[in-house]
């Protein structure tokens, strides 16, 4: 059996960490590298500061958005059965969802524009005029207690952001998604991802509900005096980052609906096994041409204006020009995040996945840090 060898910059991203930590901008978190060739895995910090309880591999994290290429894979997986098709509209599946556009018209919306982020559909800016926060939508990270169907009777409600296929917006289209993988499957969107994804991956801490308590970490937030522990609903809204709202009671209320965007919850070492079946070629969970097509640029030349260089694929960012992006990755490589403090890329033609789980909202999803461990991995 093949033996990975020690990360070569092993010391320099762990004074990235260790930097951070001490900075109080991450309170805890952790970080893995993986290669063909070698493998670099550490648990840093703390799950629980004002307790002490020290940070493990298998600590659990709220996913907020991780859950996304997930619930993706098992649409493409469905697919592969013919469960499912790209062209697929949503009213198929979901008679009375039918926001209108922006001009009045009631378009029809399809898997394809739901997997792409090019349905419409968008996320709340929390502003007070926001038709999104005016109609109470929740969008996975709060809101416990939501049922799928007055989420959707309420986003159905709110006009589209744009007729469907002429925008990439990042939004709500994979939690309409995760209630036709649901349909699909007779039960749940939970019982889908199982038997699509996290089964055959072993993936057993990752899933719609919690099954260990005592090993979900405490979520922090950023603040001016660095990073403090949420005691409840939070409203984060640091400068010149969007601004979001937090409610971590909602992973104990399993009557809240089962985000397709945001309602996982998991460890980093089982996502890292999933983001590596992948990179390997999909097996077991996704043929090789399925994979093929899952990370290659599905939204052809639509602008995504918050991120010059890159387009978007069926599981995350797609780089498209790494000059233009000034990132190390390798053209075609793939990114992404979750809110409550994550991020991750895979980047198959340098042969090298990282996933970084932390308890810091948002310092570890979009902060200055994720450029810094990316730095100390490429470097």
């Amino acid at each position: 059996m093949h033996t990975p060898q020690p990360f070569r910059n092993a010391a320099r991203l762990d004074a990235v960490i260790d930097r951070a930590i001490g900075d109080n901008r991450i309170v805890g978190g952790v970080f893995l590298v993986a290669g063909d060739d070698f493998a670099y895995a550490r648990a840093a910090g703390f799950a629980d500061r004002e307790a002490r309880i020290p940070m493990r591999e298998d600590t659990i994290f709220r996913l907020s958005s991780i859950t996304k290429p997930m619930v993706a894979a098992t649409a493409l997986a469905m697919i592969e059965r013919g469960k499912l098709a790209l062209d697929d509209k949503v009213s198929r599946f979901l008679p009375a969802f039918r926001p209108k556009a922006p001009d009045g018209s009631v378009p029809e919306i399809s898997i394809h524009q739901l997997l792409t982020h090019t349905s419409g559909l968008g996320y709340p800016t929390m502003g007070a005029d926001d038709p999104y926060v005016k109609a109470e939508i929740s969008t996975g990270i709060e809101g416990h207690g939501r049922t799928e169907d007055d989420n959707l009777k309420r986003l159905a409600g709110v006009p589209l952001f744009a007729k469907p296929g002429t925008e990439w917006r990042y939004g709500m289209s994979l939690d309409v998604l995760g209630a036709i993988l649901g349909i699909v499957q007779g039960s749940t969107l939970g019982d889908a991802v199982a038997h699509y994804v996290t089964r055959p991956l072993d993936m057993t801490d990752t899933a719609f509900t919690l099954n260990n308590y005592a090993r979900l970490a405490i979520p922090y937030r950023d603040n001016e005096g660095g990073a403090t522990r949420m005691n409840g609903v939070e409203i984060v809204s640091p400068e010149g980052r969007p601004t979001f709202m937090f409610d971590p009671a909602r992973v104990f209320d399993n009557r809240s609906y089962q985000s397709g965007g945001a309602g996982m919850v998991g460890t980093a070492t089982d996502f890292l096994r999933f983001l590596e079946a992948i990179r390997k070629g999909g097996a077991p969970i996704l043929k090789r041409e399925t994979v093929e097509m899952a990370v290659a640029n599905q939204i052809g030349t639509l602008v995504r204006e918050d991120s010059p260089g890159w387009r978007f694929s069926y599981l995350g960012a797609w780089l498209e020009d790494r000059g233009v992006a000034k990132v190390p990755f390798a053209d075609g490589a793939l990114r992404w995040g979750g809110v409550w403090g994550h991020n991750w890329s895979m980047d198959r033609k340098a042969g090298i996945t990282i996933v970084g789980f932390t308890n810091t909202a948002l310092e570890g999803c979009n902060g200055p840090f994720i450029d810094e461990v990316r730095d100390a991995v490429y470097a």
